[in-house]
């Protein structure tokens, strides 16, 4: 079996990770198909995947309108037939992102190979618009095979916006457990980034955007003692400059310069997760899955978490991690307050956590399931 899969982003973003773990195991057969040029085609190229950018002038920010960048016909078009001339090589058009869905529709069509999409977000009006959820649902109900949904979150939300459900199947995240099992980088860490056993460092790991939050870990920080401290790891991505310059203003003007540090994208993600006492997700409006919440349970680091979305099927509250209201920094300082004066308790949850994890998370199992569906569509 043969596969083409297409992505929206040349930036790698949680879809992309998702589907770089994913393609390891098929790179022998199969072709990756990049709609821009990025980071995410030499993270490609570097774990030894064929890929291919097939436009690298369409804008194709992930938080446009699905329409802005491929509503030019004559942009759209020749890439939509290009993509079906390529997709006779292989079984299958797999479509990673909703971009990606609009351009393996028409591919599919003119090929006459069948469509996945892997549906890495909640169609809400929180995220779409109006329009834009009714194209992915269209698009999927009349095109896909099948619709695979990263969590329940994102199934509800997609039979919610008029998807049909017996398209759907939930698979979670898959994460190589290997990657996540040295964690004696600690203490060189904390070190390189200027901390002492005597801060108490929270971690935020995701690109700077509003809807992720880390306004509120900073506001969290004024109702926490000093020797509280926090990392951002990750920067704008799509457009959002203007929020990183809100966020360092913030800074600034509640004199916390010397207890945030503003790191940038990073490749060295487990020890920096390692190196942190707690790991905080603080995203306002509900999230698909909640990639980092996984990453640092492995990393076996105590999770804080925002209660919605995909977030609620991670984190089993007060056993595996905490859920807290979202957009609520007091209560967010609340629960690092407690991390940081009962240390015990917060590591024998983080064991707990990583336990469980690895057995619901492990790539391997994850990867034999989308196996069985790619299968069964390919007939």
């Amino acid at each position: 079996m043969k596969m083409l899969f297409l992505d929206q982003s040349g930036k790698p973003g949680g879809a992309e990770l998702c589907l770089l773990d994913l393609v390891r195991a098929y790179r022998d057969r199969c072709l990756v198909c990049l709609l821009a040029d990025g980071s995410f085609r030499t993270m490609l190229e570097e774990a030894q995947i064929p890929v291919k950018v097939l436009a690298s002038s369409i804008d194709v920010r992930k938080d446009s309108n699905i329409l802005q960048g491929l509503s030019k016909i004559g942009q759209s078009i020749p890439l939509a037939i290009a993509v079906a001339r390529l997709s006779r090589e292989y079984d299958l058009i797999y479509a990673n992102t909703l971009k990606a869905l609009v351009i393996g529709a028409i591919a599919s069509v003119l090929s006459r190979r069948p469509l996945v999409f892997h549906l890495h977000d909640i169609l809400s009006l929180e995220h779409f618009s109006k329009i834009n959820q009714w194209i992915a649902v269209t698009l999927t109900n009349r095109f896909a095979s099948v619709a695979i949904a990263n969590s329940l979150a994102s199934q509800s939300a997609f039979i919610a916006a008029g998807g049909q459900a017996k398209l759907t199947q939930v698979v979670y995240n898959g994460f190589n457990l290997a990657s996540y099992r040295d964690a004696s980088q600690r203490q060189p860490t904390r070190q390189a980034l200027g901390f002492t056993d005597r801060d108490f460092v929270v971690g935020h790991f995701s690109r700077l955007a509003p809807w992720k939050g880390q306004h509120l870990l900073i506001a969290a920080l004024t109702h926490c003692p000093e020797s509280v401290s926090a990392i951002f790891v990750g920067d704008a991505l799509f457009g959002e400059r203007d929020y990183v310059t809100q966020l360092q203003q913030q800074v600034k003007d509640l004199n916390l310069e010397n207890r945030v540090r503003f790191v940038g994208f990073r490749s060295d993600v487990v020890a920096l997760m390692a190196g942190c006492d707690l790991v905080a997700h603080t995203s306002t409006a509900p999230e698909p899955f909640g990639r980092v919440i996984v990453e640092a349970m492995l990393c076996g680091t105590p999770v804080v978490a925002a209660a919605a979305g995909g977030a609620m099927e991670l984190v089993t509250d007060g056993e595996t991690g905490w859920l807290v209201t979202p957009g609520d920094p007091v209560k967010l300082a609340a629960v690092i307050q407690q991390c940081a004066d009962r240390p015990e308790l917060a590591q024998e949850i983080a064991t707990t956590a990583r336990i469980q994890a690895s057995q619901r998370f492990d790539l391997v199992g994850i990867a034999k399931q989308i196996d069985r569906i790619l299968i069964q569509v390919a007939g």
